[in-house]
């Protein structure tokens, strides 16, 4: 029998200057009963930066990959799922959109695609050093901590980002429901095919055939995890071919069967999707548009406190 778990989390939106960098900033505060921890699993979604104050993470890939102990967690854009156990703690998160990626962290998306990695170890992540201090061992102050994130992201805003038209048009296409092929993107991006490839890859992660195939996947789990009523057929997006279809990328995206899926319990991403789908109207990141996932009041960009 799993301990209990309460999570409480709140979701900020960047100010209006960083949004289309950002999905959002969130606070979770997850309290284990007895001392215990609880295992979830995380699906696919754009890069995160994570910091912990008080129980690590432990993370699994779907390909067996482990990491433990982890207070500060990088991750590249994903295609497959991550299953995490943690106990009592405090954790903030840093979602990046694809433009913000490029921005800020650099490397090609590619390279660190379903990549998890130790922040704190990492030198890609090198220049979040000071952030994560902050925000692991600063005081548990929810107006500080947001005014340390804004301020550390803010000291990089104007530096040039390669392709940014061309990131943002992308990004507006695949999460069109419309948008269902790679033709259709293409057209809709107005460039050749050969440099959305390239800039899909550099800065998304991915080629655009799995970007959309994500898009259309993710589109009916966050329908069936807002609504279990719907069961899987009525949550299954309009552009699969049959359910068939749907089930070999659950399987590809997931590590499972969608009855698997549902018969497995989801005590911390269950209460992150529901919070988010109320105050942002995207349940999921990877549904986020590029000007930003959050319709809430965006925080204050002020510096942090002495």
């Amino acid at each position: 029998m799993s301990p209990e778990c309460t999570v409480a989390v709140r979701f900020y939106p960047p100010p209006p200057e960083l949004q289309r960098y950002f999905t959002t900033f969130y606070r979770a505060d997850i309290a284990v009963s007895d001392g215990g921890k609880v295992t979830d699993q995380v699906q696919p979604e754009w890069a995160n930066l994570r910091f912990i104050t008080g129980s690590p993470i432990n993370t699994e890939t779907i390909g067996g990959d482990r990491l433990s102990d982890l207070r500060f967690v990088a991750t590249g854009p994903s295609m497959q799922a991550v299953r995490f156990t943690i106990g009592t703690c405090r954790l903030w998160g840093i979602g990046l959109l694809p433009l913000g990626w490029a921005k800020f962290v650099g490397a090609p998306a590619d390279a660190l695609a379903d990549v998890i990695a130790d922040g704190s170890a990492d030198p890609t992540f090198a220049r979040f050093a000071s952030l994560a201090r902050t925000l692991i061992d600063g005081p548990d102050d929810v107006e500080q901590s947001l005014a340390a994130i804004c301020h550390h992201f803010n000291a990089y805003r104007n530096e040039p980002v390669v392709d940014e038209a061309r990131i943002l048009a992308i990004h507006e296409a695949i999460i069109d429901p419309d948008v269902d092929t790679v033709s259709e993107l293409v057209a809709r991006v107005d460039a050749a095919q050969r440099t959305v490839e390239r800039v899909c890859h550099r800065a998304f992660g991915f080629s655009p055939k799995r970007l959309l195939r994500r898009q259309r996947f993710m589109r009916s789990l966050t329908q069936f995890m807002l609504d279990p009523s719907l069961k899987w057929i009525g949550a299954i997006d309009g552009s699969y071919h049959d359910q068939a279809q749907f089930v070999r990328d659950f399987r590809e995206f997931m590590g499972m069967t969608p009855r698997e899926y549902a018969a497995t319990p989801h005590p911390i991403l269950g209460a992150f999707m529901r919070e988010r789908a109320r105050v942002s109207g995207a349940a999921v990141q990877t549904l986020d548009s590029p000007a930003g996932g959050a319709n809430a009041r965006p925080v204050a960009a002020a510096p942090p406190s002495p």
